[in-house]
């Protein structure tokens, strides 16, 4: 199960989980950091160990994909297409994170949040 997902995200990112070296720079460099539940590096962590809880981490949800880690990372692991992997992994069993329709004050939300929610559940 757990070699399944790795190879899910591998498959659908292309990306190779196993070239981050934990250098932190996806996590400093993201401007939604302070609002996720684990650093965006710690999330390729888990990933690498083999966590079949990294689908249930909020901040896969909280990127809003602007892809400062992948301009940033040194390795090119692109945190942000990986979080976009899982993300897709876990809409199709059917899971939603967001409820798009019970949002409230959306008028208020920055407008990268707005594009980036609506591209999510939207495909």
């Amino acid at each position: 199960m757990v070699s399944e997902l790795i190879e899910k995200v591998r498959s659908i990112s292309g990306k190779n989980i196993y070239s981050c070296y934990q250098c932190g720079m996806c996590s400093a460099s993201c401007p939604m950091a302070p609002f996720m539940d684990i650093l965006p590096h710690q999330v390729i962590r888990l990933l690498q160990l083999g966590n079949p809880d990294v689908v249930n981490v909020k901040s896969i949800w909280v990127c809003v994909s602007c892809m400062t880690c992948t301009d940033r990372c040194p390795r090119k692991v692109d945190p942000g297409t990986i979080f976009e992997a899982i993300r897709l992994i876990t809409l199709r069993k059917g899971i939603d994170r967001i409820k798009y329709r019970e949002l409230k004050d959306l008028h208020k939300a920055p407008s990268m949040a707005l594009i980036a929610v609506s591209r999510k559940m939207t495909g």
